[in-house]
């Protein structure tokens, strides 16, 4: 038998194939097809026969104990392995994907928590070496998205877009046409998905891939300018990632920003600004890494004047972590504190806007604190990006006050604020600043929208009822 889990995307989308699965799902038990029915009929029972290799899960399979259910069964033995995934499942409502139609990339929607609302997130564009890292980075960053959206005060669940740059027509480098369909097809995705999730834009998408989500789809944030939208929103990610900074140094009674030499992991979208944020504040250095060697040229000419040492480095690499700084600021991809980095962080803060920063949440938090590294959980600070694109339906307003108490200090939700509140009460309590966020966010997670609470779950249900996986 195929061990699913350790096919490449690109194998993966071939098994997919073969056994004629355009789209399938993994969907929380109590959200699945009710016994004795069919998803493709109706009219199925308990007593029907096992189906074939892929078909769609019958009846039988409902009285597991995995706490997902595969729409085909050959899919089950994987939605098994990640139902019982301690680190990375935390009873997510639904997983969604498909291979596109006419590029063939692996396109993936990943619904955690909807009490607060439709899971809401942004979707990337990132390359995996096996299926089931695609599979755990979707849960891993859905849950991220929950816990986000609930500090930040926003009515919307949590949610994640994953899509494979090493699967169908994005695994050798695309035009800039079959890009746009690339992404076309994924807006005609959120469309059958009937807006259980509403899209963003994340790592590895820009602007013009909105606008190409757009073209297919309503169920999307981070519209163009030009379109309606509130655009790009690295910008204001990484202001309230500085914000985050700030506290830190209060809270360590350390002062300011001013003089600090803060090691910068990604330049791109959030690190770029970034670093305009820092120069504004009068930081003595900057030390970055980046993977795009023509990164450096770019920053030079936007910054002339701030002291800045760029390194180009392959994906992955982490050795920025031991140079000699105040406060690391991860901003490029999650899971990067583990248990062979953090020995070697240098710096006594780490604050930065990539996702889902430990690579075990219930180790590695401990690992830092042992270190005597003050850690601001990404959450907590980076959430200014869904916060700038959270409400663009509503229209916009100058100096608008319900963006702008975010980054102040008088509201106490904002995120200086919190900040300090969440690393005060580490400090009393002798839990570490992450147990602290997460406790306060999984508490507002459940809080129910007051007028649409729940219904991304009951899509969800529906989704399972319907034609969707084929």
């Amino acid at each position: 038998m195929t061990d699913l889990a350790k096919l490449s995307p690109s194998e993966f989308c071939t098994f997919l194939t073969e056994h004629g699965i355009e789209r399938f799902y993994f969907v929380r038990r109590d959200l699945a097809e009710a016994p004795g029915t069919s998803p493709t009929s109706g009219t199925g029972s308990a007593g029907t026969s096992a189906p074939e290799a892929g078909s769609l899960v019958a009846t039988p399979l409902l009285s597991g104990t995995s706490p997902l259910v595969a729409s085909h069964a050959v899919l089950q033995p994987l939605a098994d392995l990640v139902g019982h995934d301690a680190r990375d499942f935390d009873d997510h409502e639904g997983v969604f994907v498909q291979v596109a139609p006419e590029t063939g990339v692996l396109q993936g929607a990943f619904v955690h928590r909807t009490c607060r609302g439709q899971a809401a997130g942004g979707v990337r564009l990132w390359t995996y070496d096996t299926v089931l890292d695609y599979l755990r980075d979707g849960l891993r960053l859905g849950k991220g998205m929950t816990q986000k959206n609930a500090l930040a005060g926003l009515w919307w669940g949590g949610g994640k877009g994953v899509m494979a740059r090493n699967s169908g027509a994005t695994a050798s480098r695309p035009t800039d046409a079959i890009r746009t369909r690339v992404y076309e097809e994924y807006g005609e995705f959120m469309t059958s998905l009937r807006g259980c999730y509403v899209t963003a834009e994340d790592v590895g998408t820009g602007p013009d891939d909105m606008a190409a989500i757009f073209t297919h789809t309503r169920f999307t944030t981070c519209i163009p300018p030009s379109l309606g939208g509130s655009g790009n929103p690295s910008a204001p990610t990484a202001l309230g990632v500085v914000r985050g900074m700030e506290a830190a140094l209060q809270h360590l009674g350390l002062g300011t920003l001013e003089g600090k030499t803060v090691a910068v992991q990604g330049l791109g979208h959030v690190g770029e600004p970034l670093l305009g944020y820092l120069h504004e504040r009068n930081v003595g250095r900057v030390i970055g890494t980046d993977i795009d060697p023509e990164r450096e040229a770019a920053l030079r000419s936007l910054f002339p004047d701030l002291d800045l040492t760029v390194r180009v480095v392959e994906r992955g690499d982490c050795s920025l972590f031991s140079e000699p700084a105040d406060i690391l600021s991860p901003n490029a991809t999650g899971a990067i504190l583990g248990e062979r980095t953090i020995p070697t962080i240098a710096a006594k803060i780490v604050c930065g806007a990539a996702n889902n920063q430990l690579e075990d949440p219930a180790k590695d938090d401990l690992r830092l604190a042992e270190r005597g590294i003050l850690y601001l959980p990404d959450f907590l600070v980076n959430r200014m990006g869904i916060v700038n694109c959270a409400d663009e339906q509503f229209g916009y307003v100058d100096d608008d006050p319900s963006f702008l108490r975010h980054l102040g200090t008088e509201w106490d939700n904002s995120i200086f604020n919190l900040s300090l509140r969440v690393l005060e009460e580490a400090e009393t309590s002798g839990r570490t600043p992450h147990r602290v966020a997460v406790g306060l966010a999984d508490e507002r997670s459940f809080e129910t929208h007051p007028i649409s609470g729940h219904r991304g779950r009951e899509i969800v249900r529906g989704l399972t009822r319907s034609s969707w996986a084929r």
